[in-house]
Protein backbone atom coordinates (compact mmCIF):
# COMPACT_ATOMS: atom_id res chain seq x y z
CA UNK A 1 0.00 0.00 0.00
CA UNK A 2 1.43 3.36 -0.41
CA UNK A 3 1.43 6.70 1.64
CA UNK A 4 -1.12 8.23 -0.74
CA UNK A 5 -3.59 5.09 -0.39
CA UNK A 6 -3.71 6.29 3.56
CA UNK A 7 -4.16 9.70 3.42
CA UNK A 8 -6.96 9.33 1.45
CA UNK A 9 -8.57 6.95 3.77
CA UNK A 10 -7.63 9.52 6.50
CA UNK A 11 -10.07 11.91 4.14
CA UNK A 12 -13.12 9.65 3.53
CA UNK A 13 -13.06 8.91 7.40
CA UNK A 14 -12.94 12.86 8.53
CA UNK A 15 -15.48 13.62 5.46
CA UNK A 16 -17.63 10.48 6.92
CA UNK A 17 -17.51 11.75 10.42
CA UNK A 18 -18.39 14.90 9.40
CA UNK A 19 -21.11 13.64 7.60
CA UNK A 20 -22.42 11.59 10.33
CA UNK A 21 -21.40 12.75 14.13
CA UNK A 22 -21.26 9.97 15.13
CA UNK A 23 -18.00 9.74 17.00
CA UNK A 24 -16.81 6.28 14.89
CA UNK A 25 -14.97 7.50 11.49
CA UNK A 26 -13.23 9.27 13.82
CA UNK A 27 -11.66 7.02 15.57
CA UNK A 28 -10.49 5.14 12.19
CA UNK A 29 -9.34 8.45 10.55
CA UNK A 30 -7.08 8.44 13.36
CA UNK A 31 -5.93 4.93 13.17
CA UNK A 32 -4.99 5.97 8.89
CA UNK A 33 -3.32 8.58 10.27
CA UNK A 34 -1.04 6.80 12.58
CA UNK A 35 -0.62 4.28 9.12
CA UNK A 36 0.24 7.45 6.53
CA UNK A 37 2.78 8.19 8.99
CA UNK A 38 4.15 5.16 10.01
CA UNK A 39 4.03 3.83 5.83
CA UNK A 40 7.09 5.81 5.52
CA UNK A 41 9.32 3.34 7.45
CA UNK A 42 7.33 0.52 6.79
CA UNK A 43 6.68 -1.16 3.43
CA UNK A 44 4.57 -4.43 3.99
CA UNK A 45 1.09 -4.01 2.93
CA UNK A 46 0.01 -6.35 5.65
CA UNK A 47 1.64 -4.71 8.70
CA UNK A 48 0.13 -1.76 7.42
CA UNK A 49 -3.32 -2.97 7.97
CA UNK A 50 -2.45 -4.64 11.09
CA UNK A 51 -1.55 -1.37 12.39
CA UNK A 52 -4.63 0.23 10.82
CA UNK A 53 -6.73 -2.01 12.60
CA UNK A 54 -5.41 -2.02 15.57
CA UNK A 55 -5.28 1.61 16.11
CA UNK A 56 -8.68 2.28 15.01
CA UNK A 57 -10.16 -0.54 16.83
CA UNK A 58 -8.45 0.73 20.49
CA UNK A 59 -9.35 4.09 19.57
CA UNK A 60 -12.77 3.20 18.95
CA UNK A 61 -12.74 0.97 22.28
CA UNK A 62 -10.81 3.48 24.76
CA UNK A 63 -11.29 6.93 23.80
CA UNK A 64 -15.34 6.98 22.67
CA UNK A 65 -16.70 6.17 25.54
CA UNK A 66 -15.00 9.16 27.23
CA UNK A 67 -15.76 11.36 24.55
CA UNK A 68 -19.63 10.26 24.05
CA UNK A 69 -19.81 11.41 27.89
CA UNK A 70 -18.34 14.54 27.36
CA UNK A 71 -20.86 15.64 24.28
CA UNK A 72 -23.40 14.34 25.74
CA UNK A 73 -23.36 15.63 29.60
CA UNK A 74 -25.37 18.92 28.55
CA UNK A 75 -27.83 17.05 26.40
CA UNK A 76 -31.97 17.68 27.57
CA UNK A 77 -34.29 15.09 26.13
CA UNK A 78 -36.33 16.94 23.73
CA UNK A 79 -39.74 16.85 22.72
CA UNK A 80 -41.57 13.37 23.35
CA UNK A 81 -38.61 11.94 25.47
CA UNK A 82 -39.40 14.85 28.00
CA UNK A 83 -42.50 13.13 29.21
CA UNK A 84 -41.32 9.67 30.10
CA UNK A 85 -40.52 9.83 34.02
CA UNK A 86 -43.37 12.55 34.66
CA UNK A 87 -46.53 12.08 36.82
CA UNK A 88 -49.67 11.81 34.52
CA UNK A 89 -53.51 11.75 35.87
CA UNK A 90 -55.97 8.90 34.71
CA UNK A 91 -59.00 10.23 33.10
CA UNK A 92 -60.47 7.00 31.73
CA UNK A 93 -59.96 3.78 33.14
CA UNK A 94 -56.46 2.06 32.12
CA UNK A 95 -57.59 -1.35 30.83
CA UNK A 96 -55.58 -3.10 28.23
CA UNK A 97 -58.13 -6.75 28.33
CA UNK A 98 -60.74 -3.29 26.48
CA UNK A 99 -58.10 -1.39 24.64
CA UNK A 100 -59.24 1.77 27.18
CA UNK A 101 -57.53 4.50 28.95
CA UNK A 102 -56.39 7.78 28.72
CA UNK A 103 -54.05 10.03 30.94
CA UNK A 104 -53.70 13.96 30.97
CA UNK A 105 -50.42 15.10 30.93
CA UNK A 106 -48.65 18.54 30.55
CA UNK A 107 -51.77 19.82 29.42
CA UNK A 108 -52.46 16.91 26.55
CA UNK A 109 -54.59 13.34 26.68
CA UNK A 110 -52.88 10.64 26.24
CA UNK A 111 -54.25 7.44 25.38
CA UNK A 112 -52.29 5.34 27.92
CA UNK A 113 -51.73 1.27 28.97
CA UNK A 114 -50.33 -0.37 31.99
CA UNK A 115 -46.87 -1.06 31.33
CA UNK A 116 -46.45 -3.35 34.10
CA UNK A 117 -49.58 -5.48 34.44
CA UNK A 118 -52.87 -6.30 33.27
CA UNK A 119 -54.59 -4.72 36.49
CA UNK A 120 -57.14 -1.97 35.60
CA UNK A 121 -56.06 1.66 36.68
CA UNK A 122 -58.96 3.54 37.93
CA UNK A 123 -59.73 6.95 37.17
CA UNK A 124 -58.23 9.65 39.12
CA UNK A 125 -55.50 7.50 40.38
CA UNK A 126 -51.68 9.06 39.63
CA UNK A 127 -49.37 7.14 37.13
CA UNK A 128 -45.69 7.55 36.01
CA UNK A 129 -44.98 7.26 32.48
CA UNK A 130 -42.15 4.63 31.80
CA UNK A 131 -42.78 4.56 27.90
CA UNK A 132 -44.12 5.84 25.04
CA UNK A 133 -45.45 3.34 22.11
CA UNK A 134 -46.40 4.75 18.89
CA UNK A 135 -49.34 7.33 20.26
CA UNK A 136 -50.06 5.41 23.33
CA UNK A 137 -47.88 6.32 26.33
CA UNK A 138 -46.79 3.37 28.82
CA UNK A 139 -47.70 4.16 31.97
CA UNK A 140 -47.14 2.75 36.04
CA UNK A 141 -49.76 3.20 38.96
CA UNK A 142 -47.75 5.21 41.51
CA UNK A 143 -48.83 3.15 44.80
CA UNK A 144 -51.24 4.87 46.71
CA UNK A 145 -50.30 5.98 50.70
CA UNK A 146 -52.79 3.66 52.78
CA UNK A 147 -56.54 5.21 53.71
CA UNK A 148 -57.50 5.98 57.12
CA UNK A 149 -59.37 3.09 57.45
CA UNK A 150 -56.39 0.55 56.48
CA UNK A 151 -53.94 1.92 59.34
Amino acid sequence: MGSLFWLIVFGVMLVLEIATLGLTSIWFAGGALVTFLLSFAVDNPYAEWVIFLAVSVLCLLALRPMFIDKFNARRERTNINRIIGQTARVTEAIDNFNSHGAVFLKGQEWTARNAVSDAVIPVGSKVIVREISGVKVLVEPISAEPKESEK
